[in-house]
């Protein structure tokens, strides 16, 4: 009974705690809480649609080959794909082959790097996989911390853990900044692959590059990371510094 009593007046205890936080936290606060969070699901969205796919760069071989196909790929992270299209389906006046997203003979390989260990060839040309898999560890690294700031956040609306605004703000803008670099590493990677051309038969063919959608998915999920954490700093801050600037604002907010 002893031991009853005291589990029942630890839960009452609980209770009050968690209601005197939610009732610190003003409806115009949380709602600014949820308008930030809006905002960074955004560049969480595009995170994910950029490391899950592999549209990065596209590789186009030129058109003047004296057949009636030519040959393109594109890659990403984790996987590349070749394609031999039909030259009368790519647009007039181009002079490589491509866009990889028309139709064709596709023939898609996953990296070997996190397995076997193997370089990929592309076009007789190897990738440098040191680089590659340094771009796709930062990657993971970017989207486990975006992860953590979500959980930071949700801890704040459910829970009224005010203090884990800043916690959130911090990884929302360290999430940004290696997907951020995560893509410049990938630059290097694709000028990597295009310089080790493979001395063995048959020739490699002259190559252009261009990137793709899914890497500019990337460059605006970093940076709508970094405005949200922005913003979550800002919400972070006492309102006595505003007061100084916008009294109207300063007086609301207190």
């Amino acid at each position: 009974m002893m031991w009853s009593n005291f589990f029942m007046h630890e839960e009452d205890r609980r209770r009050r705690a968690h209601g005197a936080r939610k009732a610190r936290m003003t409806p115009e606060h949380e709602g600014k809480i949820k308008l930030a969070l809006l905002l960074t699901s955004v560049g969480a969205t595009l995170a994910v649609l950029a490391v899950g796919t592999e549209f990065w760069v596209e590789l186009n071989t030129y058109r003047d080959n004296g057949s009636a196909v030519c040959d393109a790929a594109h890659l990403g992270l984790w996987k590349m794909c070749t394609k031999r299209l039909w030259q009368a389906d790519v647009p007039a006046g181009r002079d490589t082959c491509g866009p990889a997203e028309l139709p064709g003979e596709a023939n898609c390989t996953y990296f070997k790097f996190f397995t076997t260990g193997e370089d990929a060839h592309i076009f007789q040309r190897t990738t440098k996989k040191e680089v590659n898999m340094a771009a796709a560890v930062i990657a993971v690294l970017g989207m486990a911390v975006m992860a953590l700031g979500c959980l930071c956040v949700i801890m704040v609306l459910s829970k009224g853990a005010e203090f884990l605004l800043r916690v959130a703000a911090i990884c929302f803008g360290l999430s940004g900044l290696l997907l951020l670099v995560s893509l410049e590493v990938f630059r290097h990677s694709v000028q990597a692959l295009l310089q080790r051309v493979s001395p063995e038969p048959p020739p490699s063919p002259a190559l252009t590059y261009e990137y793709s959608w899914s890497l500019g998915c990337g460059v605006g999920a970093g940076l709508v990371l970094i405005l949200g954490s922005g913003f979550f700093f800002l919400l972070t801050l006492p309102p006595w510094p505003w007061g100084s600037i916008c009294p109207k604002w300063g007086h609301r907010a207190t």
